[in-house]
């Protein structure tokens, strides 16, 4: 079984414990900090130094972009016409999410160097991106819990019988949804929502 990538490993650094894992973990950090730092010999011969180097500055980019964003407008009203400031606002947002995804690469590989095992987490396949971090993240979404919620009481209620109880609650509601709109009984869409509902959304 092959080594275990975590997401948002960066591409070209190859996995921790290989062979060229050290060498090519410290070409990428050099592309991180500034040119100059690759005429310190000493950040060669430590990659732990380079990386902790290199995660300070990432992070000090992220924070210089955050509040470069949070100032644009002030600082260059009256200066730039009002759609130039809006591309400028996009640009940070496209270049603060690089940004955000480097500093975040950085910590792993620096990780990596002081000896971290990386292990997938309960519910995660080894292939599984950054948005699989989290097994139960579709419940924290809007309405998310209740539907989750809903799905694990009629599998243990036993499905059909669950659907079999819920459905004269259903009728009345849809019998209730057409009284509001003076039609007696409206008819529920296969959503199972009357059309009342699809207009308060």
């Amino acid at each position: 079984m092959g080594t275990y990538i975590p997401p948002g490993w960066p591409a070209g650094v190859h996995p921790p414990g290989s062979e060229e894992f050290e060498s090519t973990a410290v070409g990428w950090l050099l592309d991180v900090v500034p040119p100059d730092y690759r005429l310190h010999g000493v950040l060669r011969r430590y990659p732990i130094a380079l990386a902790t180097m290199a995660r300070h500055h990432s992070k000090a980019c992220v924070e210089g972009a955050r509040e470069g964003y949070r100032t644009a407008r002030t600082e260059l009203a009256g200066v730039l016409p009002p759609h130039a400031v809006d591309t400028v606002l996009a640009a940070y947002r496209k270049e603060g999410a690089r940004l955000a995804e480097t500093a975040r690469a950085v910590d792993l590989v620096e990780r990596a160097l002081r000896g971290e095992v990386f292990t997938p987490q309960m519910g995660q396949s080894p292939a599984a991106g950054p948005e699989d971090m989290e097994p139960e993240a579709a419940e924290h979404k809007p309405g998310g819990a209740k539907v989750a919620g809903a799905k694990r009481e009629r599998k243990a209620s036993g499905g059909k019988a669950a659907r079999g109880k819920a459905a004269p609650e259903e009728k009345a509601g849809a019998q209730e949804a057409g009284a509001e709109e003076g039609r007696p009984g409206a008819r529920r869409n296969s959503a199972g929502r009357g059309r009342s509902d699809l207009a308060r959304t």
